[in-house]
């Protein structure tokens, strides 16, 4: 028996919906068993660290993406490929450096927002969606690069724009040294 053309776009949507629905009593349970907002952001980084550990294999499987020659090529396959691959949304990458190492990823659209419309007062400081910053990093170490990946502004937080930051924290010259030695 052969599966309808469409079906595995419809079942990745489906994981999709699924995954932010399920993120949200993530969170809010997590707000339950820790008592600071810092506590619960680590938390929610550390599952999306290991979270993109595992990722970046099925991204590189599934993409056929080829190898990037800099920061802003990764940059920009992080939006292009890898957010619509997974979150259905495509953010605009703008560089916020001169040396080229620093990157902001701006999202109009923030999924896993959808069912949430604010934070709660007493939970100022939380970054709801800071598994999005574990997952890039994790993702990122497995390919050799370590960032450092942030919040910059947050739509719950009452900023017009949700922006995560990406700075590459070594320079392209040191790896390509490193891997002449």
């Amino acid at each position: 028996m052969s599966r309808p053309p469409g079906r595995k776009q419809e079942n990745h949507k489906i994981s999709r919906e699924l995954f932010v629905l399920t993120y949200g009593a993530l969170v809010a349970q997590l707000c339950k068993d820790y008592e600071k907002d810092e506590d619960v952001n680590t938390c929610l980084d550390r599952m999306g660290y290991g979270i993109g550990v595992r990722l970046i294999d099925d991204f590189l499987a599934h993409s056929a993406v080829k190898k990037c020659r800099s920061y802003s090529e990764t940059a920009d396959m992080i939006a292009q490929v890898a957010f619509k691959m997974y979150l259905g949304v495509t953010p605009s990458v703008s560089c916020s450096s001169a040396a080229g190492n620093e990157f902001s990823l701006i999202l109009d659209k923030n999924p896993l927002v959808d069912f949430v419309e604010e934070l709660p007062a007493e939970r100022a400081s939380l970054c709801y969606c800071n598994v999005l910053c574990g997952v890039i990093r994790g993702a990122l170490e497995m390919v050799h690069l370590a960032a450092e990946v942030t919040f910059l502004q947050d739509r719950l937080k009452g900023d017009a724009v949700t922006e995560i930051g990406i700075t590459f924290l070594r320079k392209a010259e040191d790896r390509k040294h490193k891997r002449n030695k």
